[in-house]
């Protein structure tokens, strides 16, 4: 199965499954703390549906004194932009049922780039949602590390990489930390 359409519906449909059931949560690897320092910002995301919750990871980077940002969409075509964050502080609904900062916060340029994803294969290919958000935001930001977060019943074999593409360094799951 190559087509990305098919790919995605398959890798949302275990997902879902997944997320129906008991599970544990991402797991926050040694390799990942060794990344944080105080200063360093994070971007993450607030999870849609069954994607999988950053929190744990969101909240080893705030105990190493990290600063906190998130996505924020105006639609399709406008870039991505990474907006400051304190967890607690209240949230507006974006485009595609995103909760996202309101556009009066300040924007910042992240360190590390915490991805929802929506399927992904050892060699650190992945597929978003297919409006690239994230692919845009990886190229404008080519030095910030870029981190997939996923259930592991999203990994497939192989994932089709398309020349605009962006691997990511790792990926954390439930149950591991990947990278190649």
């Amino acid at each position: 199965m190559t087509d990305k359409r098919k790919l995605r519906a398959a890798a949302r449909a275990a997902r879902d499954m997944f997320v129906a059931r008991p599970h544990p949560p991402i797991r926050v690897d040694a390799r990942f703390v060794a990344l944080l320092s105080p200063g360093l910002t994070v971007a993450s995301y607030q999870p849609i549906g069954s994607e999988a919750d950053p929190a744990p990871l969101e909240q080893a980077a705030v105990a190493a004194g990290c600063a906190l940002a998130l996505p924020h969409v105006v639609d399709r075509a406008t870039p991505l932009r990474f907006l400051r964050w304190t967890p607690g502080k209240p949230l507006t609904t974006g485009p595609f049922g995103l909760r996202q900062p309101g556009s009066e916060e300040t924007a910042i340029v992240p360190d590390i780039v915490l991805t929802p994803l929506v399927a992904f294969d050892r060699f650190l290919n992945r597929i978003g949602q297919g409006a690239g958000h994230y692919d845009r935001a990886f190229n404008a930001l080519p030095v910030a590390r870029r981190i997939g977060v996923a259930w592991s019943v999203q990994m497939l074999d192989a994932i089709p990489a398309d020349p605009w593409d962006m691997p990511l360094e790792a990926i954390a799951t439930e149950k591991e930390w990947i990278t190649v």
